[in-house]
C-alpha cells in the first residue's frame, strides 16, 4: 500500500499521540502489524517487526499493563517516562518519512514530539488526580482506557487518516482541558498539604 503524504502525516501523528499513553504499545502492535502482513510498514518503522525488537516491546508491554494500574507506581512509571516517551514519539514519527524526505521527517518529529509531550502530560496528570481518591478502580478504569485508545488510534491513522484527524481534534480539546484543571487541582492540594505539615511543625515546636 503506498501511503501519500496525508496518509504518512496520520500516522506519524497517531504514533506521537499514542506513543505519550502507551509507548511499548504502539511500538509491539505496530511491528506486529508489519511481521503479520497486516500493514506495510515504511522503511524506517521495518525494525519494530524484527523478532528481537517485538519480544522486547512485548515484554515492557506487559510490564507496563500491570504496572499502570498500580496506584502510586503508575505515577512513577510516567515520571520516569517522561524522558523516554516524548523523545521517542518524535523519532517514531520521524521514521515514518525516513532520511529521504528530510523535510517531512523534521515536520513529523515535531509533530510528533509535540502530541507525545500533550498525551503524557494528561495522563500523567489525570492519574495524579485520580490517584487521590482511595478506591481502585477508577484508577483502572481510567488504565484500561489508555489500553483501548492505543489501538484505536493507530488503526484508524491507517485506515481512516480523516477519521483519525477528526478524533485527535476532540482528543487534544479535552486533553487540554482536563491538564488544566487538574492542575489547577493539584496545586490546590499541593497548598493543603503543605499548610498542613507547617502547622504541625508548628504545633510540635509549640
Amino acid at each position: 500500500m503506498n501511503l501519500d503524504t496525508p496518509q504518512l502525516l496520520s500516522v506519524a501523528a497517531a504514533l506521537g499521540w499514542a506513543s505519550g499513553l502507551r509507548l511499548y504499545a504502539v511500538v509491539f502492535l505496530t511491528g506486529l502489524a508489519g511481521a503479520m502482513g497486516w500493514v506495510d510498514l515504511p522503511s524506517g518503522l521495518k525494525v519494530l517487526q524484527h523478532p528481537a525488537m517485538l519480544g522486547a516491546s512485548g515484554l515492557m508491554l506487559f510490564i507496563e499493563f500491570f504496572a499502570d494500574k498500580i496506584p502510586g507506581v503508575d505515577s512513577l512509571w510516567d515520571l520516569i517516562h517522561t524522558v523516554i516517551r516524548i523523545p521517542a514519539g518524535a523519532a517514531l514519527a520521524a521514521s515514518v518519512f525516513g532520511a529521504d524526505q528530510s523535510t517531512w521527517a523534521m515536520v513529523a518529529a515535531l509533530l510528533g514530539g509535540t502530541l507525545a509531550a500533550t498525551s503524557h502530560i494528561a495522563k500523567a496528570t489525570t492519574r495524579a488526580a485520580v490517584n487521590t481518591s482511595p478506591e481502585p478502580f477508577s484508577n483502572i478504569g481510567m488504565s484500561l482506557l489508555g489500553d483501548g485508545a492505543v489501538p484505536v488510534a493507530l488503526w484508524l491513522s491507517w485506515a481512516h487518516p480523516l477519521a483519525f484527524f477528526a478524533a485527535l481534534t476532540v482528543a487534544l480539546v479535552v486533553m487540554v482541558t482536563v491538564t488544566w484543571m487538574l492542575a489547577k487541582f493539584l496545586r490546590g492540594l499541593a497548598q493543603r498539604i503543605c499548610v498542613f505539615f507547617a502547622r504541625r511543625r508548628a504545633n510540635l515546636r509549640g
